[in-house]
C-alpha cells in the first residue's frame, strides 16, 4: 500500500495524468543469484566437513579395529538427522512458536514453494545450509563415547538429542528464542554447535565409562596422517561454514572468513609452542589439533569481532586447547576418546566469552546493541553458555538412559576387545 501511494504522489507531482486503466503492479521479491551460488557453495563445504573431514579424523585418532565404526556414525547419523531436518527439525527450529521451539507449519516444508525467499536466496537453500549444522553438530558427539557404544544406541540417542537438544537450542538462539531475544551473540555455533555437542558427548563418556584398555596400555591413534587429512579438509570447509552464516555473499561473509583464516593459524602456532615448550616437540598431532582449537573458538565471533580480536582468540584457543585434553581431562577422570569437550567444549566457551569481548567497537569489532556495555554483553553470553550446558547434559542423559534401556549402550567386552568394525559391522578397515 505504501509503494502504492509513492507512485500515485509522484505521478502528481510529475504532472502525469492518471487514466482509469493505469495498473500498478506490485514487484515480487525474487532471490539475488549470487548470494544463492555464494549459499550453496557454502553449504556444500558444511557437508564437505562432515563427510569426510570429521570422519577422517575422528577415525585416525582411534584404534585400527574401531575406525569403521565411526566412519560408520559418521555418514549414518548424517543421513538419519538429514531425513529428521526435512520432516520436522526446519520447523520446529525456525518457525514462528515459543522461547523454546517453533512451530508445524512448514512440515516436511509444507508451503516452502521453489519462488520463496528467504534474506536474499531461495529458501530452499537455506533450509539446506541450516540442515547441514544440525547434521555435523550430530557428528561431532560420537567421537567422545568411540570404540565401545553399540552402534543401534548411538541411532536412538541421535533421534532423541536432536530432537529436544538441537532443536531448542538453535531456536533459542536463532529461531526467534529467550536467548536471541535476550541479545546471546553467537554467530555461526558456538553455543548451538560446539558446547552443546561437547556436553553431550561428555556425558555419554561418564556413562559408557572408560574403554578397557584405558591407562592400562598405549591408545595411540592408528593414523595420524587421516588426522591431519581430516583437519584439514575442516580448515577448508569451516570457510563455508563461517562466511555462510551472514546469509549474503556481503562484507559480514568477508569479515567472517578473514577472521576465520588468522584465527586459526594463530591457533596452531599456539598449541604448537605450548606442546614445544611443555612436552619438548611439536606433534603433528598437535598441530591439527589446533586447527579445530582456532575454528571452534572464532565462530562464535566470526562475523562480529576486528581482525585483531580473531587473531587474540585463536591464540587463547590454541593454549586453552593444550589445557583442556590434558590437564582438564584428567581433572574430569573422564575417558574423551577423541577430547570432543577438550577441544569444542573449552575452546567453544572461551570463543563465546571473548565473543562479548571483542564485539567492542573499541577494539575493531561491529559493536553492540544500543545501550549495551561490554560487561552487559559478557554476561549474557556466559547466561547463554550456562543455559546450553544444564539443557544439553539434562536431554543427553536422559537420551542415553532411554537408548540404553532398548537395546543396551555398551558392547560386550569380548566384542570390545575384537573391535566394533568386525562386531557391528562386519568387516575390517585393514584384512592384514
Amino acid at each position: 500500500m505504501c509503494r502504492k501511494l509513492i507512485v500515485l504522489f509522484s505521478l502528481l507531482v510529475s504532472g502525469s495524468a492518471l487514466a482509469d486503466d493505469v495498473v500498478i503492479e506490485e514487484v515480487a521479491q525474487v532471490a539475488d543469484k549470487a548470494d544463492n551460488g555464494f549459499m550453496m557453495i557454502c553449504t556444500a563445504l558444511v557437508l564437505f566437513m562432515s563427510i569426510p573431514g570429521i570422519a577422517l579424523f575422528y577415525g585416525g585418532l582411534l584404534r585400527s579395529k574401531n575406525v569403521l565404526s565411526m566412519l560408520s556414525q559418521v555418514l549414518v547419523s548424517f543421513s538419519l538427522i538429514s531425513v529428521l531436518w526435512i520432516i520436522y527439525g526446519y520447523s520446529l527450529t525456525f518457525g514462528a512458536g515459543n522461547w523454546f521451539f517453533g512451530n508445524f507449519d512448514a512440515i516436511l516444508l509444507s508451503g516452502i514453494g521453489l519462488a520463496d525467499v528467504q534474506g536474499t536466496m531461495n529458501q530452499l537453500i537455506w533450509v539446506a545450509f541450516q540442515g547441514s549444522f544440525a547434521c555435523i553438530t550430530c557428528c561431532l558427539i560420537p567421537g567422545a563415547f568411540a570404540e565401545r557404544i553399540r552402534f543401534s544406541a548411538v541411532l536412538i540417542f541421535m533421534v532423541l538429542w536432536f530432537t529436544f537438544s538441537y532443536i531448542p537450542i538453535a531456536h533459542m538462539v536463532w529461531g526467534g528464542g529467550i536467548l536471541g531475544d535476550e541479545g546471546a551473540l553467537d554467530f555461526a555455533g558456538g553455543t548451538v554447535v560446539h558446547i552443546n555437542a561437547a556436553v553431550a558427548g561428555l556425558v555419554g563418556a561418564y556413562l559408557l565409562k572408560k574403554r578397557l584398555d584405558f591407562n592400562k596400555e598405549s591408545l595411540r591413534p592408528f593414523n595420524l596422517a587421516y588426522v591431519y587429512l581430516g583437519a584439514a579438509i575442516l580448515y577448508i570447509g569451516w570457510f563455508g561454514f563461517n562466511a555462510g552464516s551472514a546469509g549474503q555473499a556481503n562484507e559480514i561473509a568477508g569479515l567472517a572468513f578473514i577472521n576465520t583464516f588468522v584465527a586459526t593459524a594463530a591457533a596452531v602456532l599456539s598449541w604448537s609452542l605450548v606442546e614445544w615448550i611443555h612436552r619438548g616437540k611439536p606433534s603433528c598431532l598437535g598441530a591439527s589439533s589446533g586447527v579445530i582449537a582456532g575454528l571452534v573458538g572464532i565462530t562464535p565471533a566470526a562475523g562480529f569481532v576486528g581482525v585483531g580480536g580473531a587473531l587474540i582468540i585463536g591464540l587463547v584457543c590454541g593454549a586453552a586447547g593444550v589445557w583442556g585434553v590434558s590437564t582438564l581431562k584428567r581433572l574430569l577422570h573422564v575417558d574423551d576418546t577423541c577430547d570432543v569437550f577438550g577441544v569444542h567444549g573449552v575452546c567453544g566457551i572461551i570463543g563465546c566469552i571473548l565473543t562479548g569481548v571483542f564485539t567492542s567497537e573499541t577494539l575493531g569489532g561491529v559493536g553492540y546493541s544500543e545501550g549495551i556495555t561490554m560487561l552487559d554483553q559478557v554476561g549474557i553470553q556466559a547466561m547463554s553458555i550456562i543455559t546450553c550446558i544444564i539443557w544439553t547434559s539434562v536431554v543427553a542423559f536422559i537420551a542415553y538412559k532411554i537408548a540404553d534401556k532398548c537395546v543396551g549402550l555398551r558392547v560386550s567386552e569380548d566384542q570390545e576387545r575384537e573391535g566394533l568394525d568386525i562386531n557391528s559391522h562386519g568387516e575390517r578397515a585393514f584384512n592384514n
